[in-house]
């Protein structure tokens, strides 16, 4: 019997693996040079950690389940709350700020379309310890840079949720999540729609759509202003005094919600150009207080995810080509086959028959795999100390030394 990939799930066969792994080494090496350093949290978790931050709701979008012992547990939708637990747990009296970044798969229980898989991978890094528009401003430059370099098309819009919690701030917690949330998905339709059936104020709804239509330059501040005159916007303006001071291009988006209710202040999202379609959101991320909710001290936080599977989708990364060579060896001189592949490993991929071919058909082999040369191990060459190299591009051979191998590969 057949047995499929469960739906939402995807196979990856080497190609696109050396794909995704060279786009990984960028997002790596562009983190590791701002000084975050790697964490890795467990594959699941216990239920509590996800429901405690997002509600008892949540449990329909992921894969929770008991275990043997009875204890709830869940696969990890998402990586900041793990890390945040993790800080919590080990970290609290390592010096401040810490610097994390982290690459792993998640889970979410939703349906499959283009962009959305069952199974996903996150590339997101967390900064630890500061509430200063310096730390928002360091994230949101990492961020950008690492698109950037991976030579990704984007719009990046930055807001502050504050904004829209303040105009909320007097309605019911409830009320103004739910709010919240339809801003988040823009949902205006049903937004509208909620307001009324709330009853939310003429005012209050006219100063709700005014301020999420807020798009634009710096020059938005002064309209956000005069639909709240008593918010201080000193945090938005130096972020963007740093953000112009390093030349990342970004747009003032203040109808931006992240959803979730952690979020406390700086918020943003990138966008991909083009190759996505409607899910073309690939990064988004903010300052959040988490620690308190999970039994440490209230502490401040920024981070971002990259949703690494949409940007693998559009990037065209160089994977970097490494020399392969398929060493050929005549019946009984396998041994001999087998050394000198070890020996020419210093230098380059090398293959080996372990089919028990001909020479004929380990050739054919070789340039089925796309392979640049062939070393062909003879009996009487070996006796002199000799192999007889292949350019597969090209057709020449010639038969040099062993000591001379490497030099010719």
């Amino acid at each position: 019997m057949k047995i499929e990939r469960p739906r939402g799930t995807r196979d990856f066969l080497p190609e696109e693996m050396e794909k995704r792994r060279a786009i990984e080494a960028v997002m790596r090496r562009v983190a590791e040079s701002y000084g975050y350093r790697e964490v890795l949290t467990p594959t699941f978790e216990h239920l509590e950690l996800f429901t405690m931050k997002s509600g008892e709701g949540i449990v329909e979008e992921i894969y929770a389940f008991k275990d043997k012992g009875g204890r709830d547990l869940a696969l990890r939708p998402e990586l900041t709350a793990p890390v945040m637990r993790m800080f919590v747990n080990e970290c609290v009296g390592m010096p401040k700020p810490l610097r994390f970044y982290y690459f792993a798969n998640c889970f979410r229980y939703e349906r499959p379309q283009k962009g959305r898989y069952r199974e996903f991978w996150q590339f997101g890094v967390e900064l630890i310890g500061s509430a200063s528009p310096l730390a928002d401003a360091e994230v949101i430059s990492l961020a950008y840079d690492i698109m950037k370099e991976l030579k990704v098309k984007f719009d990046l819009h930055v807001g502050h949720v504050g904004l829209l919690r303040h105009l909320l701030r007097d309605l019911e917690e409830e009320v103004a999540s739910k709010i919240m949330r339809l801003i988040d998905k823009k949902d205006v339709e049903a937004l509208e729609s909620y307001l009324e059936e709330v009853g939310v104020n003429r005012d209050l709804r006219d100063s709700i759509f005014s301020m999420i239509d807020l798009v634009g330059g710096r020059e938005v501040i002064d309209s956000a202003r005069e639909i709240i005159p008593d918010f201080d916007f000193g945090h938005v303006e130096r972020v963007c005094e740093i953000l112009d001071a390093l030349d990342v291009k970004y747009r003032l988006d203040f109808g931006i919600a992240r959803g979730l209710d952690y979020y406390t202040g700086i918020v943003f999202e990138a966008y991909a150009k083009e190759g996505l379609g409607a899910q073309n959101q690939i990064c988004g991320g903010g300052s959040y207080r988490l620690a308190h909710l999970f039994g440490g001290e209230d502490t401040p936080a920024t981070g971002f995810a990259l949703g690494f599977d949409r940007i693998a989708e559009i990037c065209e990364v160089r994977v970097e080509e490494k020399r392969k060579v398929v060493v050929v060896g005549f019946r009984g001189l396998e041994k001999e086959a087998f050394r000198i592949a070890n020996m020419l490993r210093k230098k380059a991929v090398v293959v080996t028959d372990v089919m028990g071919r001909n020479v004929k058909k380990q050739l054919s082999y070789a340039n089925d795999i796309r392979a640049d040369f062939a070393v062909i191990v003879g009996e009487r060459e070996l006796r002199e100390g000799k192999v007889a190299v292949k350019d597969l591009r090209s057709g020449e051979q010639i038969v040099v030394g062993l000591e001379e191998l490497l030099n010719v590969i």
